[in-house]
């Protein structure tokens, strides 16, 4: 690969592994799971994972059609997608984003009897909202939309199931890892990633303002 390219895929793996935010969703996923077994926690790794990169695929591919059929124009899409990551950055710097995945997990478990059959988590809350989220959906329709080339495609394609593939590996060491990070390190990660979240954001509605009234910013 050429230099461009390799920063092309280095920002969009960045980008969809804050996005995804595995060290975040890794404490709750092994609270979901923790009444299960070995295989119990495997299968629900295993599937969740599927089930979001199904609908994270989906979106990728059919974003620009969507669009299309709508009537929604790529600068619009930017400054609302600016918008929407904002906001989830907001929640990851002041950890509000945690606390609800922390109510859903405390939801699905206070729904669970000692003696009833472990329920199928893997689709909901795991595969959507939790990884498969809105803002990760809107970055690749977003990103894809934008992709000039068949290799510009492939490499926000790859940087994405590599994240996917972490959060598979960091599901299936997730109770030792949460463990031996700590909720404090945990937390810190999450507001670093916040931060640049953040800052990716203002960049990409400052890009679709200036797009709107066709101007160029400096790079």
């Amino acid at each position: 690969m050429t230099p461009e390219q390799i920063s092309f895929f280095t920002a969009s793996f960045v980008t969809f592994f804050v996005l995804i935010d595995a060290v975040g969703v890794a404490p709750v996923f092994a609270t979901l799971t923790a009444a299960g077994d070995p295989a119990y926690r495997r299968r629900m790794a295993i599937k969740s994972t599927i089930v979001a990169s199904l609908i994270i695929f989906f979106f990728a591919f059919a974003g620009a059609w969507l669009m299309g059929a709508m009537h929604i124009s790529i600068a619009a899409f930017k400054a609302a997608g600016g918008i929407l990551l904002f906001l989830i950055a907001l929640d990851m710097v002041f950890e509000r984003r945690t606390e609800r995945r922390e109510h859903r997990a405390e939801g699905v478990l206070s729904e669970h009897e000692p003696d009833t059959p472990l329920d199928d988590i893997s689709v909901f809350p795991l595969g959507i909202p939790m990884i498969a989220g809105p803002g990760t959906i809107a970055t690749a329709m977003y990103y894809m939309a934008e992709a000039d080339t068949v290799m510009d495609k492939g490499l926000i394609l790859s940087a994405l199931a590599l994240n996917l593939v972490l959060m598979l590996g960091i599901f299936l060491v997730a109770g030792p890892l949460v463990r031996a990070m700590g909720e404090s390190v945990a937390g810190a990660l999450t507001r670093i990633f916040g931060v640049i979240l953040a800052a990716l954001s203002v960049q990409l509605m400052l890009n679709g303002i200036a797009e709107s009234f066709g101007l160029t910013l400096a790079e």
